[in-house]
This record gives structure tokens, C-alpha cells and sequence, in this order.
């Protein structure tokens, strides 16, 4: 497997050119080495930093084009050298092998300053002028080097030339583009001597993609599918004979009557690095996709395929949704609408790790009793990751196995300030931002919202986080509700866009029933937001939420939540109590709220102000015209009267 590997066969992934750095100290041979290597001759006058060096295209047989960047020495110069690393894809850094302080600068100086500037990229130590060390001093390189490679494990290879002679000038740049097309790390762990646990998720994701008759094994002919996929080039019988014959010796569960498992695939790519022949790897993993963070290339999920305007939103299209489905039924072992912990970690195990295993989604939707998640929960979470990152969820769908046009997965709705010329959305999945101050019960609302019992969800939170859930619609229709629970300190921050509320079908105010500063405090919230919302023109509908309903009402409660409701022209106050499970059908009124975006919108006294003020130069404007339009029709009465009159003569 993995032979006649072409030169200039660019996949999606990798790297369109390389950008090699070249540091060391004065004196050791950097801008010789670059002469040497580019014009395959000895320069006998080199200045002392030399112009950036374009090799080729056909320099090297990957067929990437490279340019070698020459560095000054002096220390003036420090902060432009440190710039050019920044933009560096690897970096060469030189030691004059005659100058043993120059080989101790490295551990020294050199390498430390790498890590100060957080350098990520590999670094390619290079022992110049060769032909100048002493015949008595035969020293390995290895010996030379072993200490500082044990200490510095960024360093990917050492090598000594000798520009004057011609000696492996050229194959100090090949390593260092090699590092960049074909790095070990992403793919390979030194220490444990495995496959990193990204790139075993990729090869697997490979290996049921090649698996077309998904029976767990790699056939021949669907070997020689996958050999003329990535390397253009048919296996012979023999030769797959030889292939199977090596993992059976090493690993017997490798190979089964019906070809080779996915156990076998992996060991022959851990063989193959192990070997040095990481260009197989990556060579099979361009093919798929897949860049240097072993993620899906860019090219494949190009930003322009997710651009919107800020009051749109992004869902999954019915093709999708059915997708998921068959996935859920698929990984749904049991068939008890119950997706476990494990069975979703199975689902995922095809993408670079779980999506889910982090905040926002973490602790977002509802859990079974088991602790796993029903079918209405999985897709939730879907719709949730969509929602707030529609690459992301893109890109997780195709891990998975979503086989087509990435585009066909996705659906921009309309924007929300034409939902409310049109008087209705027809959004299948809302956005509610919850406000309101601290102890005011947005957390228990949230907890209990994902089915949670007030007993075990009596902790609140200053964070900010996400719940999200279907909810029933009269008739039988079920749409999808995403509560955003805003922590009070959380208010200004949010407004430093000003598209900050773009993305909000519904604000919801939630207050203390039994605490007056925290009506106040909601009341407050509730005008800060309004009046961002008419300086920004994303007014939203807003509904105020009376918490703790099992407790005593401050006095007078009603009569002030009643009169603010009215003076902001929305609906009274929704009265809930967490504790009792009481939630006076809130969840639905949120929803119907939401899907008439040109109701409850509240107005403050200088929204009123502005309005009124825009309705009187209208009607002043009005006037203008009138009496405008009655002069033009009095001077055309007059001329025809004048006309007539002078004929009549």
C-alpha cells in the first residue's frame, strides 16, 4: 500500500507554501547556506542578511513553493527578527561547527528566545561549515545533540552541512518543508509511541468511509478503491497478499476472512510513522480533508458559505434533521429513545473529539433518567450548535457521515426586521435572552425548563449559559426554544455590540416576587435594553416574569408591575413559582411571543418622544405638500382662466 505518492497533487489541507525562518548567530554560515541551497553553488561574496529566497516550484517534488528568509544577527534588529518568526511555518536555526559556543548559544539563547515568543512552529537545528571541524574532533551529532533535543522537544531534526562543499545545503530546506507538509506531531506521540487520538479519529472516520458494504472490513476491492483514491495507483493481488501478511504476523486481530479491520488499518499508518514515511499518512489524510490540525481544510467549509446578515439566523434543513435521525436510531443500540453518555461518545468517535463535552452544550439540554439524551434532547443540541456555530456544526455532521453538499445542510431564515413588517416568522427555532438580577430565579427557570426539580437545582449562577428544549405547540407542532440566561454583570458587556440583540427573537425580564429592589432592578433592565434596542433598530418583543410566586408579594406588587407593563406598552407580568412547578404555560407564551416579533415591544418615554416627534414632521411634511400641490393647481387654474380669456378677446 502507498506507493508512487505524486509531486504536485494539491488537496484541500495542505499547505499552499512554506515560510522558512533562518536564525543563528553572526558567523555561522545562515546566509551562505541559503545561497548554497537555492543556486547549488558557493558564493563567495555574500552580504550579511540577504533578501527573501524563492525556490522553485520544482525545487522539491511535493511542488509547494518556498521562500527562505535571511535574518540579521545584531541585537538592534531583534524585534523585526521576532516579527519574521511570527510569520514563520518552520524556522532553521544554524551553529558553526568549528565554534562550539555558537552550538551552546542555542540551549542558551537561542531556543529559550523561541519559547519566550511562543514559536509553535518546527525548528530544524543546522551545524554549518563542516568542512571547517577539526579531523581529531569527530564527535556524533547525535552525541552533539541528544542533550538539547531532550530538553528542547520542539526540535524536529538536527543536520550538518557544508555550503563551501555542497554538502546537504539542499536537505536542511527539504527537512524543514517536509516538517511543515508532513509534521510528526499531530499525528504521532514520541513518549507513548501511539497514534495521537485526533488522528486515529480521522483514520477511522477514513475507514468506514472506505467501507462501503459497512462490514467492518476493507475488502480488496475496496482496498484498491482507497489505493487509487490517494495515490492513483491500483494495488496488485500480490501485493495486498503482503499487506494483510505483515499486520497478521504483528497484530492477528487485524485481519478477518472478510479483509482488513479497522485495528489493521491504524497499525499499518503507526508502522508507516514509525518508519519515517509520515508522507503516507498524510498523503491519505489530504485526501479526506483533513489540514495540519487534523480538522476539516477550510476549503471544504469556506466562510462564504455561512455569511449572513446579523438578524438571521442559521437551522438545520429537513435533509439534516432526517440524517440525524438515522444516525440516532443507528447509534441507539437499544432502541429506548435513550442516546447514553457512551453511545454519543461512539456517535462522535469519528471527529477530532465530542463537540458536547464543553460549555455551551455540556449541561444544555434535558437528560433521561439514565442520564443519556431522547431523540427531542439530541437534535436540540443540533439545533443549539447550529444556531451559535453553524461551521462547527457543519463539520461535526460530516465527521459523523453526512454525505452531502454541505450546504444542503444548513438554511438561513429571513431577517427578523422583515418577520415584523410581515407580522410573523416563520422561524422553527427562537432565541430567548433572560434577564433580570442576581437571585432573581433565572437559574432555577433554566434548571427547570430542562426538567430538572427545583429540589436539585437550588444553586444559581453568575455565568452565563444555555438551555435549550422543544416545546408544544397547540395543534401538535413542536418548535424549539434556546433560553440564553444573561448574568446581570453580563448587561454592559453585551451591549458593546451593537448587533448584540440581532440575534434575539424574545427578551424575557425575571424578578423577585417577593423582593421590591429586585422588581426595580428588573424594571431597570428592562428600559436599558428597550432603549439599546431603539438606538440599534433591533427591537424585540419582551415579557416581564414574576419568580417565586410561592412566596409573599412585596406590597403594592401588582399595581407597580401592572402599571410599568402598560406604560411600556407589553404584556402584564407572568407569575411563576420553580419551587411548586408553576409555570403558567410561561415556556408557551415565550413562544408565541416570539413568533410575533411586531407585538410586546416595549417603548421608552424617549422612544414615545421620538415617535411622536417623527409623527408631527410627517404630518407638517403632509401639510407642505398640500398646500404645495394647491398653489401648483391655483397658478394651472390661473393660466388656463388667463389663456381663455385672451382667446375670448
Amino acid at each position: 500500500m502507498a506507493k508512487n505518492i505524486p509531486g504536485a497533487d494539491y488537496c484541500p489541507g495542505s499547505p499552499k507554501s512554506v515560510r522558512i525562518v533562518v536564525l543563528g548567530d553572526k558567523g555561522t554560515g545562515k546566509s551562505s547556506l541559503i545561497v548554497a541551497a537555492a543556486t547549488d553553488s558557493f558564493p563567495p561574496n555574500v552580504p550579511p542578511v540577504l533578501p527573501d529566497t524563492k525556490l522553485p516550484i520544482e525545487f522539491f517534488p511535493d511542488g509547494i513553493p518556498v521562500t527562505i528568509v535571511d535574518t540579521s544577527s545584531r541585537p538592534e534588529d531583534r524585534d523585526r527578527v521576532a516579527e519574521e518568526v511570527r510569520h514563520a511555518d518552520a524556522v532553521v536555526l544554524t551553529y558553526a561547527c568549528d565554534r562550539s559556543e555558537t552550538l551552546e548559544r542555542l540551549s542558551t539563547y537561542w531556543l529559550p528566545e523561541l519559547r519566550r515568543l511562543e514559536v509553535k512552529v518546527p525548528i530544524i537545528v543546522a551545524g554549518c561549515k563542516l568542512d571547517f571541524r577539526e579531523n581529531n574532533n569527530q564527535v556524533s551529532l547525535e552525541q552533539v545533540m541528544s542533550p538539547i533535543m531532550q530538553q528542547f522537544r520542539e526540535i524536529e531534526t538536527c543536520i550538518e552541512c557544508s555550503a563551501l562543499k555542497q554538502l546537504q545545503a539542499q536537505e536542511v530546506f527539504y527537512y524543514a518543508q517536509k516538517t511543515v507538509l508532513h509534521p510528526t506531531a499531530p499525528l504521532f506521540d514520541q513518549e507513548s509511541q501511539a497514534l495521537k487520538p485526533r488522528c486515529v479519529r480521522a483514520l477511522k472516520r477514513i475507514f468506514i468511509l472506505c467501507d462501503h458494504d459497512r462490514d467492518g472490513a476493507l475488502s480488496e476491492a475496496e482496498l484498491n478503491d482507497f489505493q487509487v483514491k490517494c495515490f492513483h495507483a491500483p494495488l496488485q493481488p500480490s501485493e495486498i497478499e503482503g499487506v494483510k501478511r505483515v499486520v497478521q504476523e504483528k497484530l492477528p486481530e487485524g485481519v478477518n476472512e472478510r479483509g482488513l479491520t479497522v485495528t489493521g488499518f491504524l497499525f499499518l499508518h503507526a508502522l508507516f510513522i514509525e518508519k519515517g514515511r509520515l508522507e503516507t499518512t498524510w498523503t491519505v489524510l489530504r485526501k479526506f480533508g483533513y489540514n495540519n490540525d487534523i480538522r476539516l481544510a477550510e476549503e471544504l467549509l469556506p466562510p462564504s458559505l455561512f455569511k449572513r446578515m446579523p438578524d438571521q439566523s442559521v437551522e438545520l434543513t429537513n435533509v439534516a434533521i432526517e440524517f440525524l435521525k438515522g444516525m440516532y436510531m443507528l447509534f441507539d443500540d437499544d432502541e429506548d429513545n435513550n442516546l447514553r453518555p457512551q453511545e454519543i461518545e461512539d456517535l462522535f468517535s469519528t471527529a477530532p473529539e465530542s463537540p458536547w463535552k464543553e460549555a455551551p452544550y455540556e449541561d444544555a439540554a434535558e437528560k433521561t433518567a439514565l442520564g443519556g439524551l431522547s431523540f427531542d434532547a439530541f437534535l436540540s443540541l443540533w439545533s443549539l450548535m447550529t444556531l451559535l456555530e453553524p461551521a462547527r456544526s457543519v463539520e461535526n455532521l460530516i465527521y459523523i457521515g453526512f454525505p452531502g453538499d454541505p450546504a444542503s445542510a444548513i438554511r438561513f431564515t429571513r431577517r427578523r426586521r422583515l418577520d415584523r413588517k410581515k407580522q410573523q416568522s416563520e422561524r422553527k427555532i427562537f432565541q430567548c435572552f433572560v434577564f433580570g438580577p442576581n437571585n432573581a430565579g433565572k437559574s432555577a427557570l433554566l434548571n427547570c425548563y430542562l426538567g430538572r426539580s427545583y429540589a436539585d437545582n437550588q444553586g444559581s449562577t453568575t455565568d452565563e449559559r444555555y438551555a435549550v428544549n422543544m416545546v408544544d405547540e397547540s395543534g401538535g407542532a413542536k418548535k424549539t426554544l434556546i433560553m440564553r440566561e444573561i448574568p446581570e454583570d453580563g448587561v454592559q458587556g453585551l451591549f458593546s455590540s451593537k448587533e448584540s440583540l440581532a440575534a434575539c427573537d424574545i427578551a424575557v425580564f425575571v424578578y423577585d416576587s417577593s423582593d421590591e429592589s429586585s422588581f426595580k432592578r428588573a424594571t431597570e433592565l428592562l428600559v436599558e435594553v428597550a432603549t439599546y434596542a431603539e438606538a440599534t433598530g433591533y427591537e424585540v418583543p419582551c415579557l416581564m416574569v414574576s419568580a417565586k410566586d410561592d412566596l409573599d408579594s412585596f406590597p403594592i406588587s401588582i399595581q407597580e408591575s401592572t402599571r410599568v407593563t402598560q406604560d411600556m406598552g407589553i404584556e402584564p407580568p407572568v407569575s411563576i413559582s420553580s419551587k411548586l412547578g408553576d409555570f403558567n404555560n410561561l415556556f408557551r407564551k415565550i413562544l408565541t411571543a416570539a413568533q410575533h416579533p411586531h407585538l410586546s415591544i416595549p417603548e421608552t418615554e424617549a422612544g414615545k418622544s421620538r415617535k411622536h416627534y417623527n409623527r408631527l414632521m410627517n404630518r407638517s411634511l403632509m401639510a407642505v405638500s398640500i398646500g404645495a400641490a394647491a398653489v401648483v393647481v391655483g397658478l394651472a387654474a390661473y393660466r388656463v382662466y388667463a389663456t381663455r380669456k385672451s382667446s375670448s378677446a
